[in-house]
């Protein structure tokens, strides 16, 4: 008698109001899950900025000794800090193009280097 009933249930499948649950599950998990994801893809662009300027910032220390400037003098990252002082033009990856191809300001020696996105959050 038993295995008829297991037989009967097994032949049955999901109610439609059992499925409509489950989608609402699922639903409720994404809308507590999905803003999170955002605000950490968000937080690891401005790290991986912040790092790139602690770079141009070195770079642009090395450079200013190597070459004898003083604090105030102007420095380049395209002609006076690539490729001797930093391998590859960085870019900040909150821009999407924008400022072309140079998305830091490394600003006169002694002063620290800017990202050009705006975001208070990139700064050293």
């Amino acid at each position: 008698m038993f295995n008829l009933i297991r037989k009967a249930r097994a032949e049955r499948g999901f109610t439609l109001v059992e499925i409509m649950i489950v989608v609402l599950i699922i639903g409720i998990l994404l809308a507590i899950a999905v803003p999170n994801f955002v605000k950490a893809r968000e937080s690891s662009r401005a790290k991986s900025c912040v790092a790139n300027l602690k770079q141009i910032d070195a770079a642009k220390e090395q450079w200013a000794m190597d070459n004898n400037k003083a604090d105030g003098d102007a420095c380049s990252i395209d002609s006076d800090l690539v490729p001797n002082y930093i391998k590859s033009l960085p870019k900040c990856p909150s821009q999407s193009g924008a400022g072309g191809n140079n998305h830091y300001d490394p600003k006169p020696v002694g002063t620290t280097p800017t990202c050009r996105s705006g975001i208070a959050s990139h700064s050293l």
